[in-house]
């Protein structure tokens, strides 16, 4: 290449930069936006003035330090007449708590709202155009440093006053600096509220002085590997991090779970429950019948105790209290429970739940807060004056709104959806208001909460199940109006520039519109060996892997689409993008068998939504996790499993056995009975084994049942035939049958 060809390059390259750094790029899109003539020079000479009040200097602070690290540039607090100036002011004239005024031309900034609310998320709209990291041929001659401010002029106001997320750190634990940068990103993106769901079935998470149990047992538990995983956060660090989200215009709602979701709280503290039975805190998912006791008086003591030390460090006017999954069986077995029902006049469990609920939100009003829940709390009537938190639907709305009550929409947003299930699209173009009841009611609906639940989330993976759909959730609700595809196209080419900054920050955001990375291990076609397939959401995605059974790491073998493997053993597979893990290792068992590669038939096919090579899966030599989705298992419902194994000549067989799995959230047991059966010419068979199948305790922490046959001498034979017998309905559901690899010895 020519030194001119190469000075030519180099220059478009710094033309796009200069360009990019040019454009207007704010999420969520202001109300009106016009972009003027020039722009404003931002040096260390700049000087930030705003109102003398507390909160006002608070937030020129902020955007002090925060220029400086965005920019590399320190502004001093001093304030030389003639220096350029960025001006903050209070302007009673405003409409609207949260509105503000942004105009920036060549001779200065002004920023002016009607309250301090407004004035903080203007700062974050100033930042946006900011330069997303440090220019460092500049930043390090501080004489000479200085960035580009575009000349526009803003005015804005959220279209919902409810902008929230919800974060699960019951199922898994997330250290206090992982919550500190989502709330950065929350405040960046003008979310306005942060819902702490601190307690649940797999742990409680909040220091609460008054019953050291709650944490010291009740934040623990035993997982599969039988190593001990939990946490929680002392009331020192609850303080800091409200703290934290308060000087960033973010409010945080604690929620503490009752009656359900009880499991941590019940384990430490067994009088809690109805049947005051100790039970294990679960390491799986699922609702779980021990919930706490409405007939045992020190229940509300309990919570009542609990509640005063919640309320005292969350300054917050609301408290979440759930309210979800309560399942009524230990309370229609509970003689006080019965005695309570039939005293108050109730006429079912139901009315427990209500009475439940009414008594706790009469408790928390006494100490001046009000009372949010999911939907089910409106079952046996709620409180007009309660929010409802809406996740089974809109008819669940519609029933709050005809009672009175404030909505926040939920259901739509959970972000532990799967990235194919619920796409970046999808999320900008929800609209909480579609529904004409909403539409009609509009001054009750709050706004809405995008939930990331943590049964599969966790500090490693969670920030790709969060980004980038967490910014088109923020400019849904804070942008109403047409989301047309012209919308559309303007936020994603927004978003590009976003990119940069959440880079720069090192966050591990996830696809738009695919799965981070999809696994699928099968036989090759010559069936000597197995071919893993990666299905990558993104093209600079590397795959490191292992074929001993150690987690990869960076320095581990990679391969981008596809892998050749022609040794049995344990594979394990992990996506890393910028040297960093994005996802927990994916681990396949691969293993050689007599059954391996034979045709193989059913009597009822199986179901065809959670395996594509129905045809194989069972005798591919691929042992399935305990996923039922990991495209390994079989699932049939309503029928037995009855396949045939066709060995293409006889062989000397020592055994046989099989795998299935227990999951009762999703409906998935073991079957009754399995049956092995072998025949010389597939058609007389000789029944050699059949065994009941015991369903796993619903706190075991391994959900996969294997069924093995081990002959007393070997015997001989071409076919294998193995039947098992489905559990059939439990709680009124019909039970899905899931099999895993049949494997021959």
């Amino acid at each position: 290449m020519s030194k001119n060809l190469r000075s030519l390059l180099g220059s478009f390259a710094l033309l796009a930069v200069t360009f990019a750094h040019a454009q207007v790029s704010i999420i969520p899109r202001p109300q009106q936006l016009e972009s003027q003539q020039g722009h404003f020079v931002l040096d260390r000479h700049t000087r930030i003035h705003a109102p003398k009040d507390t909160r006002s200097q608070e937030i020129a602070a902020f955007l002090r330090a925060s220029i400086a690290e965005q920019s590399g540039i320190t502004l001093s607090d001093k304030q030389p007449p003639t220096s350029t100036s960025i001006e903050l002011e209070l302007d009673p004239g405003i409409q609207g708590d949260e509105a503000y005024r942004l105009t920036v031309t060549p001779a200065y900034v002004k920023l002016a709202a009607s309250s301090d609310k407004g004035l903080f998320w203007g700062v974050q709209t100033l930042r946006q155009l900011l330069p997303p990291a440090p220019d460092k041929t500049t930043a390090d001659k501080a004489d000479d440093a200085h960035v580009n401010i575009p000349a526009v002029r803003i005015v804005d106001a959220p279209a919902f006053a409810y902008r929230g997320h919800m974060l699960d750190v019951g199922r898994h634990f997330y250290p206090v600096p992982f919550i500190k940068q989502q709330i950065d990103l929350l405040s960046y993106y003008k979310l306005n509220t942060f819902r702490w769901h601190l307690t649940e079935d797999q742990g409680w998470r909040i220091e609460i002085k008054q019953y050291p149990k709650l944490t010291d047992v009740g934040a623990w538990r035993t997982e599969a590997d039988s190593s001990r995983y939990g946490g929680f956060y002392t009331q020192e660090q609850i303080r800091d991090v409200v703290e934290y989200a308060r000087l960033r215009g973010v409010m945080v709602i604690p929620e503490i779970e009752m009656p359900g979701h009880a499991s941590a709280a019940l384990a430490a503290y067994p009088e809690l429950s109805c049947t005051k039975q100790p039970i294990k805190i679960p390491s799986e998912g699922g609702v779980f019948k021990d919930v706490l006791c409405v007939g045992n008086e020190y229940t509300f003591t309990f919570l009542q105790n609990v509640l005063d030390e919640v309320t005292a460090l969350f300054p917050a006017p609301y408290v979440h209290i759930g309210g979800d999954e309560a399942p009524k069986d230990r309370w229609k077995d509970c003689p006080p429970c019965q005695q309570l029902m039939r005293r108050e006049g109730l006429r079912d469990e139901e009315g427990l739940q209500s009475y439940f609920v009414k008594r706790i939100q009469r408790y928390l009003a006494s100490k001046g807060k009000t009372m949010i829940g999911w939907d089910e709390i409106l079952e046996g009537g709620a409180d007009q004056s309660a929010v409802i938190e809406v996740w089974r639907g809109e008819a669940e709305g519609r029933k709050a709104l005809a009672n009175g009550n404030r909505i926040i929409n939920a259901g739509p947003f959970y972000l532990d959806s799967p990235l194919l299930q619920l796409k970046l699209e999808d999320v900008y173009r929800t609209d909480p208001l579609a529904d004409p009841a909403y539409a009609a009611h509009r001054e009750l609906v709050w706004g809405a909460e995008a939930p990331l639940w943590s049964e599969r989330a966790d500090p490693l993976n969670a920030e790709a199940k969060l980004y980038p759909r967490l910014q088109a959730f923020a400019e849904m609700l804070w942008s109403a109006g047409k989301r047309d595809d012209a919308a559309y196209a303007d936020f994603r080419r927004r978003l590009q520039a976003h990119y940069h900054q959440l880079d720069a920050w090192q966050i591990a955001y996830g696809p738009e519109d695919r799965n981070l990375v999809e696994y699928e291990a099968s036989l090759n076609p010559q069936r000597d060996g197995w071919r893993l397939h990666a299905r990558r959401g993104f093209d600079d995605l590397q795959n490191h892997y292992t074929i001993n059974g150690d987690t990869p790491d960076q320095t581990s073998l990679a391969f981008t689409d596809e892998l050749n493997i022609r040794t049995p053993g344990v594979l394990k597979i992990a996506p890393f993008r910028h040297d960093r893990p994005y996802e927990h290792a994916h681990s396949f068992t691969l293993v050689q068998n007599l059954a391996l590669g034979k045709p193989i038939r059913f009597a009822t096919p199986p179901h065809p939504r959670y395996s594509k090579n129905s045809a194989t899966a069972l005798v591919d030599g691929v042992l399935g996790s305990d996923d039922f989705k990991d495209g390994t298992w079989l699932g049939w419902q309503g029928a037995n499993l009855d396949a045939t194994i066709d060995l293409q000549q006889a062989h000397i067989i020592h055994s046989i056995s099989i795998g299935f799995l227990q999951q009762e959230s999703s409906w998935i047991r073991p079957p009754k009975r399995v049956t092995f059966e072998t025949s010389d010419d597939g058609r007389h068979w000789q029944r050699q084994y059949t065994s009941d199948v015991a369903l796993i305790p619903s706190d075991s922490t391994s959900p996969i049942r294997g069924v093995e046959y081990t002959a007393e001498h070997p015997l001989t034979a071409r076919f294998i035939r193995v039947i098992a017998d489905r559990y059939g309905k439990f709680n009124n559901n019909e039970s899905w049958t899931f099999a895993d690899e049949i494997l021959v010895h």
